[in-house]
C-alpha cells in the first residue's frame, strides 16, 4: 500500500470513528471552581462541625495547657542586672504571629493550633500553601507550626500571639535546629578522649578506639557513636528564664543560648518541668485593651529579688 493509501485510510477512519466533542456548559466557571479554594465552603455549618469559639479570657487550670509561638533568633548579647551582675541573654522576635487554623475533636479528634509567624508573598507560595491560607481567611506566612492545646485553650482563626503571652520571670521550652558542623570527629561529635599523645601512639591521636568486640558477638552494635555528620537536627533547651519582655517590638530577652543560628526560627513554649504560676499567666492568651497604644508600652523586667548577690551572706 502506498503512502497516499494509508493516508487516506487514516483520515476516513478519523471522519468514521471520531466524533468532535461538545463544549462543557460553564466551562469557565468550572474551572475556577476547580482552581480555586471556597472559604464560604469551609466556613460552611452543613459541610464543616466546627463549634464556635470565642475569642475570650478564660480561668487556667493546673492540667490546662496554652498554645506556643514561633520566633526569630536575632542573636545574643549580655545585660547587666540591678546588681551589676552579668547575664547573657538570647534575644527572640516575634514576628506577627496569628492562629491561621484551629483544629477540634469533633472535626480532626484532638486540640490543636496552628500558628502562623512573619509574610510572605503569594508568588513564593506552592497552591496548596496558597489554598490553605485562603480557606482559612488569614494573611501568607513565612512559618507555620502546630502546638497542642487543650480544650479550654483553643483560640479563632485571626488571633494575635504577641510577646505578652509570655511574662518575665516565667520558664519556657524552646525547640530549634542546631548550627550545621558538617563531617566532624569522635572527640568533637561525641566528646571522646581519644587516643594516648605518646607511649607509642602514631597517627591516631584523635581515634575514637575500637569499635567492636572478637568473635563473640563479632559485629559492630547499631548506634555506636562513630564519627559522622554533626548537627541539623532538631533539640529543645528546657527550662530557659524569660528575662525581659518588650511589647512595642515584640521582642524577648531569655537567659543563655537557643538552639540554632541566628535568623533561624524557634518555637516557644511554656516548660513543662517548671511550671509558672498559672495565676499570673494570661490564659489563654493576651488580649489587648483596644485602647492600648502598644508603642508607649515600656518593657517588662523579671524581678531577681531584694538580694545583693555580690554581699558576703552573714
Amino acid at each position: 500500500m502506498s503512502a497516499a493509501s494509508r493516508g487516506l485510510v487514516s483520515r476516513l477512519m478519523q471522519i468514521l470513528f471520531i466524533r468532535p466533542c461538545a463544549p462543557l456548559p460553564h466551562s469557565a466557571t468550572l474551572t475556577f471552581k476547580l482552581r480555586t479554594f471556597s472559604a464560604e465552603a469551609g466556613n460552611d455549618d452543613s459541610v464543616s462541625c466546627r463549634r464556635l469559639i470565642e475569642a475570650r479570657t478564660g480561668i487556667m487550670t493546673r492540667n490546662s495547657k496554652r498554645t506556643g509561638a514561633i520566633a526569630v533568633k536575632c542573636g545574643m548579647t549580655a545585660l547587666w542586672d540591678k546588681w551589676g551582675a552579668r547575664i547573657p541573654v538570647t534575644i527572640l522576635w516575634l514576628d506577627d504571629n496569628i492562629v491561621s487554623q484551629v483544629k477540634t475533636p469533633e472535626k480532626e479528634g484532638f486540640c490543636s493550633l496552628q500558628v502562623g509567624c512573619g509574610q510572605k508573598k503569594e508568588k513564593h507560595l506552592c497552591k496548596p500553601e496558597v489554598g490553605h491560607f485562603r480557606a482559612q481567611g488569614v494573611p501568607m506566612k513565612r512559618k507555620l507550626r502546630e502546638f497542642p492545646v487543650t480544650e479550654d485553650a483553643l483560640l479563632p482563626v485571626g488571633t494575635s500571639i504577641s510577646v505578652r503571652h509570655f511574662l518575665p520571670g516565667q520558664y519556657v521550652d524552646v525547640t530549634g535546629i542546631t548550627k550545621g558542623k558538617g563531617f566532624q570527629g569522635g572527640m568533637k561529635r561525641w566528646g571522646f578522649k581519644g587516643m594516648p599523645a605518646s607511649h607509642g601512639a602514631s597517627l591516631s591521636h584523635r581515634s575514637i578506639g575500637s569499635t567492636g568486640q572478637r568473635d563473640a558477638p563479632g559485629k559492630v552494635f547499631k548506634g555506636k557513636k562513630m564519627p559522622g555528620h554533626m548537627g541539623v537536627e532538631q533539640r529543645t533547651v528546657k527550662n530557659v528564664w524569660v528575662y525581659k519582655v518588650d511589647p512595642a517590638r515584640n521582642l524577648m530577652w531569655v537567659k543563655g543560648q537557643v538552639p540554632g543560628a541566628t535568623g533561624n526560627f524557634v518555637f516557644i513554649k511554656d516548660a513543662v518541668y517548671r511550671k509558672p504560676d498559672i495565676s499570673l499567666l494570661p490564659f489563654p492568651t493576651y488580649f489587648a485593651p483596644e485602647d492600648e497604644d502598644v508603642t508607649r508600652l515600656e518593657p517588662l523586667v523579671a524581678d531577681i529579688g531584694d538580694v545583693d548577690p555580690f554581699m558576703a551572706a552573714d
